[in-house]
């Protein structure tokens, strides 16, 4: 700041002792001198203000100028047929080129933005919407649910299926092992389901990378090729993936997330199937496949219960709910479970006597 205030101070001294030096003014030195210090003074103040402005707009306001200027000086030149020695084409004259470059500084500040960095990008950028491509792997495709998902929408852009993949889908496909060998299958069947959806766009990739051996780092090395993401089911992959980089979409992940939200102390009705690894334990499952631990559970195998949520554990694999039995007339039943005894026990009992 205070260089800033030193070099105004230099140019104002300048200006004033050129002014005094040339005398532009044929009077006295002291009109000069203050001729001098207003200009310098009305230039500095300007540059006070440019500082304040942005780069774009300078340079639009130059390039105004510029083309008004030029403009101005076309015109003039048409018009030299004219008499120059009347005052009245001498103004016009005169006006043309004062107005043009002005209304040129106008407009061009004005509309300015046009010169930042990312409009000039956009102007030699394609215009066609940028595809955006999701890898699909091996294990996502024997999974099958990736099918639902695509068919509901949820999952957009075009769906990419390189050859490597394909091969290990045949691989299994024809493996001597029963189990195996219907997986394969499957997997092939859903690509077949994929590829006959309407709006769907399914293209089978020919990226290969040849010095890479494992299956999961040519996936992940297709997904950078093409900017994409992988669409998986493999935990592995998905962490191997984000440490190189590389998003991925892991099915596993939207699947919990769609899972109903159980906190401790909610009551649920759960259907007993067989006893769990601890002593006495019962093991029940929800619709969306969730696993659930009621205490004291064991001898209700094969029987519906009503159960509150003691704590929910969440694992990688899953999650996993732990629940205990609701005793009747217990604190933990709520107003509809116990109303429902209630009205059951007033059913089989008769009512006792009113009290005077």
């Amino acid at each position: 700041m205070r260089g800033l205030i030193l070099l105004r101070g230099l140019f104002i001294a300048i200006v004033v002792y050129v002014a005094t030096l040339i005398r532009p003014v044929d009077s006295h030195v002291t009109v000069n001198i203050a001729l001098g210090l207003g200009l310098a003074l009305l230039i500095v103040a300007v540059e006070a203000r440019l500082r304040e402005a942005k780069l774009t707009d300078l340079l639009g306001g130059l390039l105004g100028v510029a083309v008004g200027l030029a403009i101005a000086q076309t015109v003039i030149a048409a018009l030299s047929w004219t008499d120059t020695a009347n005052p009245v084409v001498q103004f016009m004259h005169t006006l043309i080129l004062v107005m043009l470059p002005y209304l040129g500084l106008v407009i061009g500040s004005r509309n300015a933005e046009i010169l930042e960095p990312a409009r000039l990008r956009a102007l030699f950028r394609d215009a066609r919407p940028v595809k955006r491509y999701r890898v699909l792997d091996t294990s996502v495709i024997i999974d099958g649910r990736i099918c639902d998902i695509v068919e509901t929408g949820f999952l957009d852009g075009t769906l990419v299926v390189p050859q490597f993949v394909l091969k290990e889908l045949q691989a299994v496909a024809d493996s001597s092992d029963a189990l195996k060998r219907n997986r394969g299958r499957r997997g092939l069947d859903i690509l077949h389901r994929i590829q006959k959806m309407v709006g769907v766009e399914v293209i089978v990739s020919d990226l290969d990378f040849m010095h890479v051996k494992e299956v999961d780092s040519k996936l992940i090395e297709v997904a950078r090729t093409l900017g994409g993401r992988i669409v998986t089911t493999d935990f592995n992959l998905n962490k191997v993936a984000q440490l190189r980089g590389v998003e991925v979409l892991n099915i596993n992940d939207l699947a919990n997330s769609l899972k109903p939200v159980v906190l401790p102390g909610e009551q649920m009705t759960v259907f007993i199937t067989k006893e769990g690894k601890e002593y006495n334990q019962g093991v029940a499952y929800l619709d969306d496949g969730t696993m659930v631990v009621v205490d004291q559970a064991r001898n209700k195998i094969g029987k519906t219960m009503d159960i509150v949520v003691t704590s929910v554990l969440q694992t990688t694999a899953g999650r996993m709910i732990f629940g205990k039995l609701i005793e009747p007339g217990s604190v933990h039943a709520g107003p509809g479970l116990a109303a429902g005894r209630h009205d059951e026990d007033q059913g089989r009992r008769p009512r006792p006597a009113a009290q005077a």
